[in-house]
């Protein structure tokens, strides 16, 4: 590789810094762009009616010509979700692991993207050339298989990118993270480690995936006689490959219920990431020909979500599950940050149902804790530390733990999504500018169409309702012909204020005339005088404030 001493490698994280989710970060070395990861996020509780955040890709649509490909590291929504909407305007290729692969033609199909996609399958241990990059995918663990580490090699010098990962030295499926791999290229000399945040608020060590199968043995030991159904994640893979051992050791039958789950499922079967026995797996409609204590379901909704599966049966509005008293009911995952309540809420519904839910030591993380973040820091050895994928305290938890290490304060950047951190062997890095980046909505099928206004008024009138006020101008003379009229909606219980709207009428006529009388007959002034009139009104009568949409039409 040609090395030019003054050009410096830039890192520029699109988005997933100071959240959970929506993670993508662009490298760039002179006229070669390589981006990692292309995920969404799902909506805080104030993006009302928002379906999905995904990132703003400006900057990659102004570089398009330097744009080389996507790189994925494993096929999680947060890193996967938001691919079908940003290849509408950044179409390059994708470079993935097989599961991965998988999971995004799932997505591609949905969007019609299938035939105008390039697409790569990378094996564990291979690498490809990109631009002046060359990447190379390392084996690791995590809540779904075939997740990648990436290497990523630039004349600047080596960048190491975790992904999401764990240390899981007995995984379910497949291999244990390739650890020598990290320690040869730690040797070599890497220039900086992105390492998953996730935990690094957690002292020790997470434990083996192996260990839910073995609370799952106990659990259907425990439980002969009853239904049992699981909630968890869709896309813990080897999750559900315990429930189906388990289902199968104990002679049960196993049903699968919610889009997502029955999606993630299908695509691992057919690559051969989940060994399912014959007969074992059941239709959802054929439940009800099997006895309680024969059939287990497993389903989405392990995190309160009020569309997934499990809260539909919560609220008794599920189609073909209804839940019964001696059900047990099984949490296999813990709530992310801020949907505590939502699950607290669904696991009440369950109870009162009679159901006999159990939401302890069921479930184990797919990130690492404090010694395995050590772990891999040590073998690696990095000049700099980019903690990432995480919420701010989470970054500055790893942050603590490489100061630890020894890295020097200075060697450590916490980033903010849109920052370019630019560093090479010679100079000390330092940030150097930053680019546009934030959040674009999706609602139903318009993407980027609902931005911070439309939300402030959907936050305005779910708070204070709307009045509308109608009324009609004779065409030359500006007469008051009808009206005007008040339709208020989510302001008051019109039936049982009508004096209120009375006065507020009286107050709308008022403003009216006295337009008239100063020979104002410019519509937009009129609605101005009528809304600050009627607004003050109802201030001093109720101390609230509705959306006020005045309508003049003329005859």
């Amino acid at each position: 590789m040609k090395k030019n001493n003054n050009s410096k490698l830039k890192i520029i994280p699109l988005g997933g810094l100071e959240q959970i989710g929506m993670n993508i970060t662009a490298f760039e070395y002179e006229d070669s762009i390589v981006v990692v990861d292309c995920g969404l996020s799902f909506p805080e509780d104030d993006m009302l009616g928002i379906d999905l955040v995904i990132p703003d890709v400006t900057y990659l649509k102004e570089n398009i010509s330097k744009v080389k490909g996507f790189v994925i590291t494993h096929g999680h929504e947060d890193h996967i979700g938001a691919l079908p909407y940003v290849l509408k305007e950044v179409n390059v290729p994708i470079y993935a692991t097989k599961l991965t692969i998988g999971l995004i033609e799932n997505k591609l199909k949905e969007h019609n993207l299938i035939r105008t996609t390039k697409r790569k399958v990378i094996r564990h241990g291979q690498s490809i050339n990109l631009g002046c990059f060359r990447i190379e995918f390392i084996k690791t663990n995590h809540s779904i298989q075939d997740a990648s580490a990436l290497a990523i090699y630039s004349p600047a010098g080596i960048v190491v990118h975790t992904g999401d990962f764990k240390v899981d030295y007995t995984p379910v499926f497949g291999d244990a993270i390739d650890l020598q791999r990290f320690a040869e290229i730690g040797k070599k000399g890497v220039l900086a480690l992105m390492c998953d945040s996730t935990n690094a608020e957690r002292k020790g060590f997470t434990m083996s995936e192996r260990t839910v199968g073995r609370t799952f043995d106990n659990i259907f030991a425990e439980h002969r006689n009853t239904r049992i159904i699981i909630a968890t994640f869709a896309s813990n893979v080897d999750r559900v490959q315990q429930i189906i051992n388990s289902a199968y050791k104990y002679g049960r039958k196993v049903a699968v219920e919610g889009r997502s789950m029955v999606n993630v499922i299908g695509t691992a079967a057919e690559l051969g990431y989940l060994k399912i026995p014959d007969k074992t797996l059941i239709d959802i409609d054929q439940l009800k020909n099997y006895p309680d204590e024969k059939v287990v379901l497993i389903t989405t909704g392990s995190q309160g979500e009020s569309m997934a599966a499990l809260s539909r049966m919560a609220a008794s509005i599920h189609k073909k599950v209804t839940i019964k008293p001696n059900d047990t009911i099984i949490f296999s995952s813990n709530p992310i940050p801020g949907n505590e309540k939502a699950v607290s809420k669904v696991i009440n519904e369950l109870s009162m149902k009679g159901a006999d839910v159990i939401f302890q030591d069921a479930h184990v993380s797919g990130h690492a804790c404090q010694e395995e973040i050590k772990l891999i820091y040590s073998l690696v050895k990095p000049k700099y530390a980019i903690p990432v994928h995480g919420e701010y305290r989470h970054l500055k938890a790893q942050a603590g733990v490489a100061e630890e290490l020894g890295i020097p304060k200075e060697n450590i950047f916490i980033l903010s999504s849109g920052d370019v951190l630019e560093l090479n062997e010679e100079e000390p890095a330092r940030v150097t500018g930053q680019v546009r980046t934030g959040a674009i909505f999706v609602d139903g099928l318009g993407v980027g169409d609902v931005g911070n206004i439309v939300l402030r008024d959907r936050q305005h009138l779910s708070e204070d309702g709307i009045m509308i006020v109608v009324l009609t101008l004779e065409k030359h003379s500006s007469n008051l012909l009808a009206g005007p009229d008040i339709v208020s909606r989510g302001f008051v219980y019109v039936r049982e204020s009508e004096d209120l709207m009375e006065e507020a009428r009286s107050v709308v006529e008022e403003a009216i005339d006295s337009c008239l009388e100063r020979h104002i007959t410019d519509w937009g002034k009129m609605k101005n005088v009528i809304k600050d009139s009627l607004g003050e009104f109802l201030w001093k009568r109720t101390k609230r404030s509705p959306m006020i949409l005045p309508i003049i039409m003329e005859a």
